[in-house]
């Protein structure tokens, strides 16, 4: 049956020029000279033994019998596109790279990452937990966030940073906005000697830091959770400090102090009533999570099914807050 078929850059070169009725454009189009694409219409009509232009005054137009096949060999050169991309898909096993901060994939991320392997089993994902440096989050400008951002996808084909957003040049989406507040374990609220019961008791408390804050918008968790509660008088430069959220959390569990922290990042531990938000102010951040991708990678299946999904996510997050 294929050997029927006349050669296939023929056809493509024949769907060219049908699309543009330009012998000169479709050359173009397609990187060769004029001369090259006359000669495989010309050597696709003797094969075919049926004329497929009329050349009048200098413009072309199609034959009945082309116009008749065009919808069918467009057909199926989209089911060739489609096919070929399935190739890539599997290619390696189908494999998504992503590289994100290490509390935000053990504490958001990991408990629900398991939705979307069940959904896409033929993806090889892989998870590249990241820490950024601190000169990373201190610098300032667009260069300085590129170059960030750059280094981030250099080996990954997402990634979700924490930021401001300002990534030009790349496919940004803004995945979770986010608040903080002082988080502790459920023992220090009924403590005897100093029950955490209003801000002004923090003054009592050890201050637990996740230097998030510090390091990447150069103010701490606490400054500013504490400005907006009001609260004055309270030394914010005493206390451990902890580059991950998640070791922080762990402080605050043993009942060792308070962390100002990102709210959503808790949320497993506050179910299960491991630590507890003892006062309601809940500060938004101007910072928030984002999800980022080179421009070039947005088509590719196993990245858009991945952004489809993560979106999904963050948006019934959205919706339960």
């Amino acid at each position: 049956m294929y050997g029927r078929l006349p050669p296939l850059n023929a056809l493509k070169v024949f769907e060219a020029v049908a699309r543009h009725l330009s012998v000169k454009k479709a050359a173009a189009e397609l990187s060769v000279t004029p001369a090259a694409v006359s000669h495989q219409i010309k050597a696709l009509e003797d094969h075919l033994g049926v004329q497929l232009f009329l050349r009048r005054n200098r413009a072309l137009e199609l034959t009945d019998a082309a116009r008749a096949c065009l919808p069918k060999l467009r057909e199926g050169f989209e089911s060739l596109v489609q096919a070929v991309e399935r190739l890539r898909v599997h290619r390696g096993g189908g494999m998504l790279t992503l590289s994100a901060a290490p509390s935000f994939a053990a504490r958001w991320l990991m408990p629900r990452l398991h939705r979307f392997l069940v959904s896409h089993p033929e993806l090889d994902v892989r998870i590249s937990a990241r820490l950024r440096q601190a000169s990373e989050g201190r610098r300032q400008g667009a260069a300085a966030e590129r170059e960030t951002v750059e280094a981030w996808l250099a080996d990954s084909d997402v990634a979700i940073l924490y930021g401001r957003g300002d990534y030009p040049g790349f496919q940004v989406e803004k995945l979770l906005a986010l608040t903080i507040t002082p988080i502790c374990s459920p023992r220090l609220l009924t403590d005897r000697e100093h029950p955490l019961l209003r801000p002004a008791d923090l003054r009592h408390q050890l201050l637990l830091h996740d230097d998030t804050g510090d390091l990447y918008d150069g103010v701490s968790f606490w400054e500013v959770w504490l400005k907006a509660a009001g609260v004055q008088g309270i030394d914010v430069s005493r206390g451990p400090h902890f580059s991950h959220a998640v070791l922080a959390f762990e402080a605050a569990v043993e009942g060792h102090g308070v962390v100002a922290t990102i709210t959503v990042l808790a949320e497993a531990d506050l179910h299960a009533a491991r630590l507890v938000t003892p006062f309601a102010l809940r500060v938004p951040l101007a910072s928030a999570y984002y999800l980022v991708c080179a421009e070039s990678a947005v088509g590719r299946p196993a990245v858009a099914a991945f952004r489809k999904w993560l979106l999904a996510e963050a948006a019934k997050e959205t919706e339960t807050a």
